[in-house]
């Protein structure tokens, strides 16, 4: 499958791109020597990376382009040079601040989580308020010129090892439930804060509980007006996100990984590849995978034109979800005893199988980023008009 964005207008012109891209890495980028921080910075000089974040706040400051923040991901995934660092700051946090925040807010925060300086972790779900994100109880009172904050937030990633917290608090007890909340930074260097990793059961521990006791944040320190962090929460920035076709690629090139087990794999005294069910199996997930591959090309097309792709983007993440869910599948049946009894967790970075990392993580892509039901209501809610379902509410 060829690179998407060789499929469109302005051919001539973007491969000039991709060469300037490629000469840039080749000049800058070793991966076993190579300075990351050192890299990005010049990549941002280059307007390679943070293209979306003004010159002002540490960004490159680019006009969004979809196609060569596309040429972008792939050249750089191509050497595995790193793009921008990863984790909720520059991917949450930083949209909400260019387009809710206080000058000061932007000028305070915004660069040191580019650099990776400073490191954030997001306060949005609550022991009993998962899906339903509206109904948290973690409260916030204002008292002189601070917050006191109250209550506990969990599956926090990385909360362990960050410096500071966006959240979501109750602020207005008596306000209907979307409109009682705001959205508030907290360091989480202070008394009245603990932070308890969570132990998964492939044994990292890449998520924490944290619990607010008494803890305190400047009165300054809400991003937009009290009472409309949920608004803010849901803000985006209408400038390009390089990576729209990331979610496509990474299921082709799982696909692929998974054809290779099954012809260096045996099954009954022969190649799992030979297998008439496997075969049959491998088939059936390709033509998920292409198809999935060439929608998210139409889609990416129609961006580029300017164009909303319609309701069949409500079901990326249910279909990658999906597919990771049947390559799992066949991989534990290819491996058999083996499967379960492989190294997981960190024994498996260095190790030639992470099948059964990949098995569970393929359970949590079900969970992150809103349930498959709930995302199965919002196509039948949103995309087909279909009434809500108040049983599933009730």
């Amino acid at each position: 499958m060829s690179s998407a964005s060789e499929h469109f207008a302005n051919v001539e012109a973007l491969s000039a791109f991709r060469q300037e891209v490629a000469d840039f890495l080749g000049a800058n980028w070793q991966p076993k020597t190579s300075d990351k921080g050192l890299f990005r910075q010049a990549a941002v000089e280059r307007g390679y990376l943070y293209r979306n974040v003004p010159k002002a706040y540490g960004g490159s400051e680019q006009a969004p382009d979809l196609a060569r923040a596309q040429i972008i991901q792939e050249e750089f995934n191509r050497v595995r040079a790193p793009m921008e660092v990863p984790g909720v700051g520059y991917g949450m946090l930083v949209p909400t601040l260019l387009g809710c925040a206080e000058p000061w807010q932007k000028e305070r925060f915004i660069a040191p989580t580019l650099s990776g300086e400073i490191r954030w972790a997001q306060g949005y779900s609550e022991p009993n308020s998962g899906s339903d994100l509206a109904s948290i109880r973690t409260r916030a009172r204002l008292e002189g010129d601070e917050w006191i904050i109250d209550g506990q937030k969990i599956w926090s990633s990385g909360a362990d090892k960050a410096h500071f917290m966006f959240m979501l608090v109750r602020t207005e007890p008596q306000a209907s439930k979307h409109a009682g909340i705001s959205y508030l930074l907290v360091d989480l260097r202070q008394p009245g804060i603990t932070i308890r990793p969570l132990r998964q059961i492939n044994g990292s521990e890449e998520f924490s509980e944290v619990f607010f006791d008494g803890a305190r944040t400047p009165a300054t320190w809400i991003v937009g007006a009290r009472g409309e962090g949920w608004k803010v929460s849901k803000t985006t920035l209408s400038a390009e996100r390089s990576g729209f076709m990331g979610a496509a690629e990474t299921s082709v090139t799982l696909h692929r990984k998974l054809v290779e087990l099954a012809q260096r794999c045996q099954l009954d005294g022969r190649p799992a590849i030979d297998d008439p069910r496997v075969r049959d199996r491998l088939i059936q997930l390709e033509g998920m995978v292409s198809a999935h591959f060439h929608n998210m090309q139409r889609q990416f097309a129609l961006r580029l034109a300017k164009k909303e792709p319609g309701n069949v983007a409500l079901m990326n993440k249910l279909i990658v979800t999906r597919i990771a869910a049947e390559v799992a599948d066949i991989a534990r049946d290819i491996l058999g005893n083996d499967f379960m009894l492989s190294p997981f967790g960190r024994e498996a970075e260095a190790g030639p199988e992470k099948w059964l990392n990949q098995y569970l993580g393929s359970l949590g892509m079900a969970i992150a980023g809103g349930t498959s039901n709930i995302q199965r209501n919002v196509i039948a809610e949103r995309g087909l008009g279909l009434p809500r379902d108040n049983v599933a509410t009730s």
